[in-house]
Parts: C-alpha cells; sequence; structure tokens
C-alpha cells in the first residue's frame, strides 16, 4: 500500500512539472516563424541575396541610364536608356508589390561595385560614355539573365532560347511581350508559396532582361564601328 502511494506521488510530480514546463513556452504567434528565401522554406527572406542583388541591379541600370539620357550622343542610345528606366523601374516596383509584407531589407542605395560604376561613368562624356556606358549594360545584363536563370525551370528555358532564336528574319531577339506570349519561361516550382512568387517573378522578368541584353549588343556594335546617326 506504502509502495502504490509513493507511486502516486511520483506520477503526479511529473504532471505538475510537464504542465510547468509547456506554461513557460512562448504562444505560437510569438514564435519566430520560418522565413523563405533563395533556398526554399528555412532560408531568412530578410537576407536573401537573390532579392538583394536583383534589386541592386535593377537600381544600378536605372541609375546608368538616367545618366545617358543627359550624356549619351546618340538618339538610339538615350532611346534605349529610357526604356532601360521604364523597364527595371517597373521590375523592381513589381517585385516589392508581390514581396509586400515580408520581412525583406530592400537596399536604399547602391553597392560600392554599382557605385564605382555610376562615379566613372559620370567622368566621361561623348563617344565615350557611349560605348563605356553600352559596355556596362552588357555586363549587367548578362548578370541579371544569369542570376533570373537560377529561379528558371530548365526545360522551359531551353525551349524559350530554342523558340526566340528560331523566330526572326534578321539577327535581333523579338520582341518577347508581342512575338514570345505563347512560349513561356516557367518558373521552377517550390512548396512554398513565397519563393513560388520570387520564381514567377524572375520567369516574368527574364524574357525582357534577355531583350534588353540583345538591344545592348547590337547598339555596343554599332557604335565600335562608327555613328549610326
Amino acid at each position: 500500500m506504502r509502495r502504490t502511494g509513493l507511486l502516486w506521488v511520483a506520477l503526479v510530480a511529473i504532471a505538475i512539472y510537464g504542465c510547468s514546463t509547456e506554461s513557460r513556452k512562448p504562444p505560437a504567434s510569438e514564435q519566430p516563424a520560418a522565413a523563405v528565401g533563395t533556398g526554399g522554406a528555412g532560408a531568412n527572406l530578410s537576407n536573401d541575396d537573390f532579392v538583394r542583388d536583383v534589386t541592386l541591379k535593377n537600381m544600378g541600370e536605372v541609375e546608368l541610364s538616367r545618366m545617358a539620357l543627359d550624356k549619351a550622343t546618340n538618339l538610339e542610345i538615350k532611346a534605349f536608356a529610357q526604356r532601360m528606366i521604364d523597364d527595371h523601374g517597373a521590375a523592381g516596383n513589381h517585385l516589392k508589390s508581390v514581396l509586400s509584407g515580408q520581412p525583406v531589407e530592400w537596399p536604399v542605395q547602391l553597392d560600392d561595385k554599382h557605385r564605382k560604376m555610376v562615379d566613372g561613368l559620370a567622368t566621361e562624356q561623348g563617344a565615350s560614355f557611349d560605348r563605356d556606358y553600352l559596355k556596362a549594360m552588357v555586363e549587367g545584363h548578362q548578370d541579371l539573365a544569369a542570376k533570373l536563370e537560377s529561379r528558371l525551370d530548365v526545360q522551359s528555358l531551353a525551349d524559350w532560347k530554342t523558340a526566340a532564336a528560331g523566330r526572326t528574319d534578321t539577327k535581333a531577339m523579338p520582341e518577347p511581350t508581342i512575338a514570345m506570349r505563347d512560349v513561356l519561361v516557367r518558373p521552377n516550382k517550390s512548396d512554398d508559396e513565397v519563393t513560388m512568387k520570387i520564381n514567377q517573378w524572375a520567369a516574368d522578368t527574364y524574357p525582357v532582361a534577355q531583350k534588353h541584353l540583345d538591344t545592348a549588343r547590337t547598339l555596343e556594335s554599332a557604335t565600335d564601328k562608327g555613328p549610326t546617326n
């Protein structure tokens, strides 16, 4: 009988300790939620390299192109610069829209790499500026396209590139929003809603970025050969 009593006391003590431990846990609303970033669930969106990098690239393209509106000597380059301002501004706003409410630390100024590029071009004039601006556009869009591809479905990307190459009578890439609407780049699939939104943004942005790259290369080649006005 005494042994039974001791066992009962021990069970009561364990139950009380368990309740005390549970009561010390913060409510679910106060526990940290798993953020989502480049790697999917569990990554930290507030420090997401992809979001930060593409945002800085967009900001750099816009700032360089605003300068080109004033300093470029070629009307085609000025028109291209205006398109960069419009398209990259829209892409940046779209990304902020799809990530509204998420813990993203948006860059508020250019990083050292892009600031150095802007400051360097600010000292140039005439044909020298035209050449270096277009070189920056080519290199910048190559980097941007590669970054976007990391978020895309590989097979759909290959299909899109094949279609783009076959749908032109000239060397220029067709306008993606007009000639390529039936061949879509698909995003990488993800079970996480936020990651999927980022991937879809990349899929929407990629064809336009490739058209920018193609146009920049064409203008760069023409500038190297001499004035096109």
